[in-house]
């Protein structure tokens, strides 16, 4: 007897038709179609488990850019303060992971009864929620956003001051940008249900929402805390203050490229079926030429100005280049990537002399790599955004509109410059404020004398090399 009918099913059936062979001919049929739905039920299982994998590897490759930026930030400063900037690096991930349990996810991507397209307003504290792959995700993004200021005020900023950034960042600055531009209720979203300009602004991976909030935060926090001792001469002429390891820059950037596949890659959320795989893959061979593009960019620049081949210029010219197809990466044709990283490094090399002129001292020139690169990215797509891949990345029609550069109108153009202002105006008023109030109560600087003997003694206990040369001078016996 069929499977798919009980013995009194059959026999109803049997009677119902008159025959048994109809009866079970139908039942025959019964079973092959419940066959096939349990194997169609278990492709669509299999698939979820796929995207899902995919999307919590691509978590744990952007979370292991912190040991990228750890080592980058480590190699550009000066022996006497490694471990202050190691610590904070180590802290960013802490904090924000706290953080953003607490706070940022409900203000990024929080729903609740009536819809709110400027602020998340749910789940804090991840209450009454299950989508826990998403969140290491995010949270992943947001602590990246908080590493980057750590270059910018090293070797000054407070420990105490940079926790307290580190938390309102992460918790509410990041959050309602992302927000905005990334949740499908943002009044900036491209997956709103109705877009600004019927596209949004498509800012794929994050130039504009991590980089710029990021880059202009550290901007800030640079310009109100103001210069190392004797970064600038009486007259504002700069004085270069080496960082102590060119082997930890180059092993940290290579640690951020690799991780660079999860961000910007990853940023599809999925991997299953013809159209997301190959995103993916368009997103990470775009990734791979910005970089290039950037790095041998920053090549010749710095050759043709000081005539040296510049080992730090060309990891931060590959950095630039990174941070430039963030935004654009799976919607741009490959020689576009190429030339937006060629760009980005050009960028970056003008907005570094730039902050040298307002005599602004940002160590490890985060502020021009991820703020001013990342509006640059942004910028890009409003360009050069191909039609048929805005429609394969963002689930389009053929009547989106795409980029002005091939025709597609001002939309996406009018969009990302709309971005590029607010995220500016958001970021910098916050975190100016942020540094300002604590700049007033001296809760934002090192005193003096602690900046000069190094905040890892004066904080920390002790310096993090115990041969180095700082140690072997205090250990000395004093024969004055």
């Amino acid at each position: 007897m069929p499977a798919a009918c009980s013995p009194e099913e059959f026999a109803s059936l049997a009677a119902s038709l008159r025959s048994e062979d109809a009866a079970r001919t139908l039942c025959d049929k019964l079973a092959f179609a419940a066959t096939e739905r349990r194997q169609l039920d278990g492709h669509a299982e299999v698939g979820s488990s796929l995207d899902i994998t995919f999307v919590l590897f691509s978590a744990y490759l952007v979370f292991f850019m912190q040991a990228g930026f750890a080592m980058l930030c480590a190699g550009s400063v000066r022996t006497k303060n490694t471990m202050n900037i190691l610590i904070k690096n180590v802290l960013d991930a802490c904090v924000g992971a706290v953080a953003y349990y607490l706070f940022g996810w409900g203000v990024a991507y929080g729903t609740c009864k009536e819809t709110n397209s400027f602020i998340g307003c749910g789940n804090f504290g991840l209450d009454d929620f299950t989508d826990w792959y998403s969140f290491l995700f995010q949270w992943a993004f947001s602590a990246a956003a908080a590493t980057i200021v750590s270059g910018s005020v090293a070797e000054r900023c407070a420990f105490e001051a940079y926790l307290g950034y580190s938390f309102f960042l992460t918790a509410f600055v990041y959050p309602t940008v992302a927000h905005w531009i990334w949740d499908g209720k943002g009044w900036l979203s491209a997956f709103n249900e109705d877009p600004m300009l019927d596209t949004g602004m498509l800012d794929f991976a994050g130039s504009g929402v991590v980089h710029m909030v990021g880059g202009f935060a550290g901007l800030m926090g640079a310009a109100i805390v103001g210069p190392r001792s004797g970064r600038f001469d009486v007259d504002g002429t700069p004085r270069e203050l080496k960082g102590h390891s060119a082997t930890l820059v180059v092993l940290g950037t290579f640690i951020l490229w690799v991780g660079w596949y999860g961000f910007n890659p990853g940023s599809m959320l999925a991997i299953n079926g013809a159209t997301n795989a190959i995103v993916v893959g368009r997103a990470a061979v775009g990734t791979t030429l910005g970089a290039a593009g950037g790095g041998l960019s920053a090549l010749v620049i710095n050759y043709t100005r000081a005539k040296v081949w510049d080992l730090t210029g060309v990891c931060n010219g590959l950095l630039a280049g990174l941070v430039s197809v963030t935004a654009g990466c799976p919607v741009l044709e490959p020689w576009a990537c190429l030339l937006g990283g060629i760009i980005g490094a050009c960028v970056f090399n003008a907005a570094s002399a730039l902050l040298l002129k307002l005599r602004i001292d940002d160590p490890l020139e985060a502020a021009p790599m991820h703020g001013f690169c990342g509006a640059w990215g942004v910028f890009l797509v409003g360009l050069l955004a191909k039609k048929e891949y805005v429609m394969e990345t963002y689930g389009r029609d053929s009547s989106t509109p795409y980029g002005a550069f091939y025709g597609g109108g001002g939309e996406v153009l009018a969009c990302q410059i709309t971005g590029i202002i607010v995220i500016i105006a958001w970021t910098c008023s916050l975190l100016g404020g942020f540094f300002y109030v604590l700049k007033a109560m001296n809760h934002l600087r090192v005193p003096y004398e602690e900046e000069m003997i190094g905040i890892d003694v004066s904080h920390h206990g002790g310096s993090a090399y115990n041969d180095s040369e700082a140690e072997k001078a205090m250990s000395k016996p004093n024969n004055a």
